[in-house]
């Protein structure tokens, strides 16, 4: 097991202590929510789950379950802190993050609790790297109040299918329209750009759409700016859970496999513009 020289005093000392046999199993899922500094770490005997938050409009979510990990012991029921993600993305991919076969970072992230620097024991090739992060209290997360009973339409479509739409939106747009329907247009992506209104339809018969369950016309608007971060999450996806609630909120649940085919997910919050009246 790599970093196995390490005495059992040392591991002792640990609360939280999280190891994987290739770091980019989380170094990946991480950048797929990168989209400011500071990310909140919230662990329990489940996993791990990392949030980031921008302006009370948008948070992201990732879902690292404890399984995903070789080891994953903790000693208290939950455990959270605060820390720079860049810094720590940084330091995962410190080796340089190699994509060739057979060459992976080994990684251990220990925690001693509060007021304790985040420590990772990287290493590859023989070679060890010990980083420390310092840590902060963790602030509170939004709560968006996402909730399964008050979801009116929900879509699950192939990544790929959504990949290619905002290939051939028009990126200009302040906002992305959503249109879900039982009736047609089913499921509508629409943007206001430069080159002028774009539409991109999904037949709610489509080999792309794997679940279809709307019970009534909904059109929302959402800052473009806004949604661009989940961009990161979908390239990495195989599929993505299209989600919006009685008040217009958005989720955005993408299902990633990652270098091992294991499964992890990334949930997007979105907050609709009120700022754009319907057209």
């Amino acid at each position: 097991m790599p970093l196995s020289t390490q005495s059992q005093a040392d591991i002792d000392q640990y609360i939280l202590i999280a190891s994987l046999d290739n770091a980019r199993n989380l170094s990946n899922i991480l950048k797929a929510i990168s989209f400011k500094d500071h990310a909140i770490f919230n662990a329990t005997q489940n996993g791990l789950k990392v949030t980031v938050e921008d302006s009370k409009c948008l948070q992201a979510n990732a879902f690292i379950q404890a399984d995903i990990f070789q080891e994953y012991t903790i000693k208290e029921d939950a455990v959270g802190f605060q820390v720079n993600l860049t810094v720590l993305l940084d330091c995962l991919t410190i080796f340089g993050g190699s994509t060739v076969p057979g060459v992976c970072t080994a990684l251990r992230m220990c925690y001693n609790g509060y007021g304790y620097p985040l420590t990772l024991f990287l290493e590859e090739g023989g070679v060890v790297t010990v980083c420390k992060i310092n840590t902060q209290e963790p602030e509170e997360p939004i709560d968006f109040d996402f909730c399964s009973t008050n979801v009116t339409n929900k879509v699950i479509l192939q990544s790929d299918s959504l990949k290619e739409a905002f290939s051939e939106l028009d990126m200009t747009s302040e906002v992305l329209q959503i249109t879900m329907s039982p009736s047609h247009p089913y499921f509508r992506l629409s943007t206001f750009g430069n080159s002028g209104n774009a539409h991109y339809d999904y037949p709610k018969d489509s080999d792309m759409m794997e679940l279809f369950q709307c019970t009534k016309l909904q059109t929302n608007r959402y800052k473009m700016s806004l949604l661009k971060p989940s961009t990161k999450a979908l390239a990495l996806s195989c599929k993505v859970s299209v989600r919006t609630d009685s008040r217009g909120f958005l989720s955005l649940q993408y299902l990633v496999r990652n270098d091992d085919g294991q499964i992890c997910f990334v949930e997007y919050y979105c907050c609709p513009d009120e700022e754009v009246g319907e057209e």
